[in-house]
Order: structure tokens, then C-alpha cells, then sequence
């Protein structure tokens, strides 16, 4: 039976501790990293410096400045019409799987490149390998089954010093796999991460879009309604069955690779997603699952994390 924990149920979570981006956006010091940033910014009713969220261009150049910032990666682009994503929530995964890895290092988080982690699905972005190589030096092997999004990653790369010899990307060739055909037989991860398909379809993920761009935007008048103002492709936004149907699947392919993976993790952002995947795990034999609270205000996903290792 495994042993499971939930934190943070009782309130709102707000970043972790080690999140850069706590608060709201320095857009002074991140106009100085990346000038270009400044034509974007408007002013809300208060005054305060802001940006438009609803509008594609801005949130693009505000991903950039944050890399740069940050992260030491000043060469960063996507293709157009791939997932844009919102960086503070992506940087609270890692922090979070740093923590399920330090359970395993005596309490303390595991820095450096012998630290092996498995992205899955990792976009044309490199948003997660970003991330955790210059946060931790960890090295990080990533996959997608989109060529397109690969050429991304691979170029990302060859424009970034700090990114070459800590992130390698492989296409996954079969599209109905997850672990299978990327994870060798000598192969051995510490971690695994993915943000899978949230929606069942295409019309799912285009009204989900549409309530946040209402949210968000200063126009919320003007908006086309089949415009995702974050970007995605198929394969990044929705599959048949939407995200508890991946997650299962997941759940049960990992259980082939159970010696070979210290911990499998993935975003949730569905809540009721949870006890179905806590019940699969156990009956596939998890020895430990781990579900974590993660978000700042209202919004909240959740980091489901497995492993079927003993102490």
C-alpha cells in the first residue's frame, strides 16, 4: 500500500519558497534585461505597471524577459502558434519535484548533472529543462512527439552556453507511448515530469481559452473567438479522453520502468482527478505517492509525484 501525503489542503498555496517570482512581475528590472518588454506595459486603474495578458505578443516578450532575468537563456523563441506558458507555475514544479527528490538525498535537494531527469512532452518552449538546469545544474533528457516542437528545443540550445551538455531532446516516435521507446534498458532517471493534455478536444480547449482571455484582457470586447491567447498545439492542449485518460496511462506504463525511476511525477489540474490516480497507483503497486498543492491565489494545480522504490 502506499504511503501518501497532500499538503497545503487547508489553504490557498502561494509560491514555493524557493520561487523566484514571488509577488508581482519587477517589470522595471526586467525592462532592463530586455528593453523591448517596455512597449507592452500599461497602467492598471491604480496606477501600477502591468501587462496585458490577453495579448499574445506581450505575454511572448514578458516569457523572454523572464528567461533572461533569470535563467541566463537571452535566446529564446517558439514557433508560432506553440504553448506560451505562464513561467512562475512551471519554475513551482520544479521547486516542488526538488523536494519529492530531496526525500530520497536525506532532506537535501540533489544539485549538479548526475542528477538525470525525463521530460515528457516538453513543447517547442524547453520551459522545464530551462528552468531546472539553471536552478539546480541538473541534466535533462526531453521528448515530443512533434518533430516541430524537437527543432525548437534542439535550436533553444544551440543559442544558449548554459544549456549545452544539460539538455538533450529525443522524439518520441510512437504516439501512443510515453515511457516506452525513449527509456533504455540502462537508462536510469531520478525524475520524470509532464504537463500533460488538459482537454478532451479541440472546442474544449478553445472555450477554456476564451473565460481566461475574457479574465484577463483590458479588451475583453474585442478578442477573436478561436484565438488561444497562450498558443498550443494538439498534442499540447488536448487528446481523446483529456487528462485523467493520459495520466492512466502514464500511471500504468510507468509501473514497466518502476527500477529504473526514482520518482514519476505530472501536473494535475483538475482536482477530481486525484483519488482516481491515488487508487490506480496503489493497485499498481506505488510504494509512495505524493499529491502537492501548488498555486498563488485563486488558481491551484496540483504535482501528483510515485515511486515504486522502498525507504
Amino acid at each position: 500500500m502506499a504511503k501518501s501525503g497532500d499538503k497545503n489542503n487547508s489553504k490557498s498555496p502561494s509560491f514555493h519558497p524557493r520561487n523566484p517570482h514571488q509577488g508581482r512581475y519587477k517589470f522595471g528590472q526586467l525592462c532592463k534585461t530586455t528593453p523591448e518588454l517596455k512597449r507592452y506595459l500599461i497602467h492598471t486603474p491604480t496606477g501600477a505597471q502591468s501587462l496585458d495578458f490577453g495579448d499574445e505578443k506581450a505575454v511572448l516578450c514578458l516569457n523572454k524577459a523572464l528567461l533572461a532575468h533569470y535563467y541566463k537563456v537571452r535566446n529564446w523563441s517558439i514557433p508560432a502558434g506553440y504553448l506560451c506558458p505562464p513561467i512562475p507555475g512551471r519554475a513551482d514544479y520544479i521547486h516542488h519535484a526538488a523536494d519529492l527528490l530531496a526525500k530520497a538525498s536525506k532532506g537535501k535537494v540533489p544539485r549538479g548533472d548526475k542528477v538525470r531527469v525525463l521530460d515528457i512532452g516538453t513543447g517547442a518552449n524547453c520551459i522545464y529543462p530551462i528552468i531546472g538546469s539553471q536552478s539546480y545544474g541538473w541534466q535533462f533528457m526531453v521528448t515530443d512527439i512533434d518533430p516541430i516542437a524537437i527543432k525548437s528545443v534542439e535550436k533553444i540550445i544551440k543559442l544558449n552556453v548554459c544549456l549545452q551538455g544539460l539538455v538533450r531532446p529525443v522524439l518520441q516516435k510512437n504516439n501512443q507511448a510515453i515511457f516506452k521507446g525513449v527509456i533504455k534498458e540502462t537508462d536510469q532517471f531520478d525524475l520524470t515530469l509532464c504537463n500533460p493534455p488538459f482537454h478532451a478536444s479541440e472546442a474544449e480547449a478553445l472555450a477554456g481559452n476564451q473565460r481566461k482571455v475574457r479574465n484577463l484582457s483590458k479588451d475583453k470586447n474585442n478578442r477573436s473567438p478561436a484565438k488561444l491567447n497562450f498558443g498550443g498545439k494538439k498534442n499540447e492542449l488536448w487528446c481523446p479522453g483529456g487528462e485523467i485518460r493520459f495520466l492512466k496511462n502514464m500511471a500504468s506504463e510507468s509501473k514497466l520502468y518502476a527500477r529504473q525511476v526514482t520518482w514519476f511525477s505530472s501536473l494535475v489540474s483538475k482536482g477530481d482527478n486525484i483519488l482516481p490516480l491515488k487508487k490506480l497507483l496503489n493497485q499498481l503497486g506505488a510504494t509512495k505517492v505524493e499529491v502537492i498543492s501548488m498555486g498563488q491565489g485563486k488558481k491551484i494545480s496540483r504535482l501528483i509525484g510515485w515511486s515504486f522504490l522502498t525507504d
